[in-house]
């Protein structure tokens, strides 16, 4: 990597011996539309865990699908959504936030795993004897160590630049919830508009309305109902969350664009509803277009 040319010495600006090491925070899994959640070699399964109820354990199976051995420290973050569906990093609860980690145990914290090998991780709901009643949220994060020199082992060059190596550490999370007393979410939906993105790709905008104690969870499908009634399915989105304290969250689904589609007349029919084998309608909604 060429640099600023100094004497007859090579640099690296590094943290932890000649490597700067950036980690990219990375959190999927309430928007995953799989089974699995899954960054850079890592496998994670399920995508999300809730305790409620009688439930005092969830088991989790982590894999490397990588083809070197990798490490992983596991440790809980707590994490803050935005009203766009971005997330942010936090430390303090925001109003009528709670975190969850400190009910919850997970074991190993660290797990070294060879190429395909998978191991099972065991999360335990603890000091349920302390919960008033709401919804807690904590996330658990998988952190991938990246690899390092041995200690003595030195880099030989003449180059006389200094240079910066950046070496990406991919981590994955997941939102672990406890739910203590009697839910009361609800979910409306507003403000359906119709756009043509970049004039050529056909979205969806609407917002998602949010009441309650509790977080919503589910999966987003849309059709198209032509003038003469014929339905078509044009939009699917797996795994969409609004987690509490948010109010609201705006989203928009890209639409088929099949060239027999006339999204200038007949509607658009929204459907939400929870990710459940009985798929609970949790809110619904029209578009007339025109």
């Amino acid at each position: 990597m060429a640099g600023i040319r100094l004497k007859k010495k090579t640099y690296k600006v590094a943290f932890n011996k000649a490597i700067l090491y950036l980690i990219p925070f990375t959190t999927i899994c309430s928007l995953q539309s799989s089974i699995t959640a899954a960054q850079g070699n890592l496998l994670v399964t399920p995508k999300r865990v809730v305790f409620e109820g009688s439930k005092r354990s969830e088991e989790l199976n982590i894999a490397n699908t990588g083809k070197d051995s990798a490490t992983y420290v596991i440790s809980f973050i707590q994490i803050r959504m935005k009203d766009d569906g971005t997330v942010e990093q936090i430390q303090q609860p925001d109003s009528a936030q709670l975190f969850a980690d400190k009910y919850l145990r997970v074991f190993p914290r660290r797990v070294t795993l060879a190429p395909n090998e998978a191991q099972t991780v065991k999360l335990q709901f603890v000091n349920s004897g302390e919960l008033t009643e709401g919804e807690y949220r904590s996330h658990l994060y998988f952190r991938a160590v990246p690899n390092q020199k041995p200690l003595g082992e030195s880099e030989t060059s003449r180059d006389t630049s200094i240079s910066v190596k950046l070496v990406p550490i991919f981590g994955i999370s997941l939102p672990v919830i406890i739910r203590h007393g009697e839910s009361t979410a609800k979910i409306t939906v507003s403000d359906l508009s119709f756009k043509m993105d970049n004039n050529t790709d056909p979205a969806l905008y609407f917002t998602f309305n949010r009441t309650g104690n509790m977080s919503v969870y589910g999966n987003i499908n849309v059709e198209y109902l032509s003038p003469s009634g014929k339905a078509t399915n044009v939009g699917i989105v797996k795994g969409l969350a609004v987690y509490t304290p948010n109010k609201l969250r705006r989203f928009k689904v890209m639409l088929d664009k099949k060239s027999y589609l006339d999204y200038h007349t007949g509607k658009l029919h929204l459907v939400y509803t929870d990710d459940s084998n009985k798929q609970v309608k949790l809110a619904e909604q029209e578009l007339v277009l025109n």
